[in-house]
């Protein structure tokens, strides 16, 4: 699909709206955070969802920094949510925020998710979940039934949930969430596919995933996007971002 079809953030006369989501593995800022910056500005996203983000020393200050680096603001998520974390645009009408810590498994990282309900426009309200699974096989397979009870409880039938799957399609953990929900690659290939590593990517171990009343328009690796230089992806992270299009209806024709 050509590069130039991903469609512009916009809200419609009827209330309807087109939003861009963008997840992305961000190393804890450990990388070139300017060359980071000039991808997600390029994307123009209204939803960012952050794996990584920093949790250590003065952390609120390092996500406050991406943020106004970006023209975003914090939503939630950070080392609340044991790394994932969701930036907004000022589009964004916030119904209610939650960090949720995973059960932690001896010898494993503490993983989490963090979570949000929006609006933008007149359109339906919009949980958002940030994830990053488990390296651990097991562990990750049961984190993605988690994530989808979390976006089940989020009480709005219109979902999106991306992040770091730490495996590719086909996989069990992968397998599980895209039977419950929306592959965004699988249903609207844009733009590239392999997400991991940054430098001659081999692995689509990112992903955005959404709920069924939820139009996938275009999703993919913001490859060959105008502001979007191979120099700047390959300094910014060791993953690339996906980047997604996705239609809500207004509220109150769904």
């Amino acid at each position: 699909m050509p590069i130039s079809v991903m469609p512009n953030s916009r809200t419609n006369p009827d209330g309807s709206a087109v939003v861009r989501v963008l997840s992305y593995n961000v190393r804890s800022l450990r990388d070139d955070e300017d060359a980071l910056a000039r991808v997600i500005r390029a994307c123009a996203p209204d939803l960012v969802f952050v794996q990584e983000a920093p949790r250590f020393f003065r952390w609120r200050k390092h996500a406050a920094r991406l943020a106004a680096k970006t023209d975003l603001v914090v939503l939630s998520g950070g080392a609340t949510a044991a790394g994932p974390l969701l930036l907004c645009s000022l589009r964004a009408t916030v119904d209610r925020t939650e960090d949720v810590l995973l059960p932690l498994t001896r010898g494993q990282h503490r993983r989490g998710f963090a979570t949000a309900v929006v609006r933008f426009g007149g359109s339906v309200p919009l949980g958002a979940v940030s994830c990053h699974l488990s390296l651990h096989p097991r562990e990750r397979f049961a984190q993605a039934g988690m994530l989808l009870d979390r976006v089940a409880g989020l009480g709005t039938p219109y979902a999106v949930a991306a992040g770091d799957v730490n495996e590719e399609p086909g996989r069990p953990g992968f397998a599980r969430l895209a039977a419950g929900l929306r592959d965004g690659w699988a249903t609207a290939p844009w733009g590239g596919e392999h997400t991991f590593p940054a430098t001659g990517p081999r692995k689509r171990i990112d992903a955005i995933f959404a709920t069924r009343g939820v139009e996938v328009l275009a999703c993919g690796v913001p490859t060959g996007l105008p502001g979007v230089s191979a120099a700047d992806l390959g300094a910014a992270t060791d993953h690339l971002p996906v980047l997604a299009a996705l239609s809500l209806p207004a509220a109150g024709t769904a």
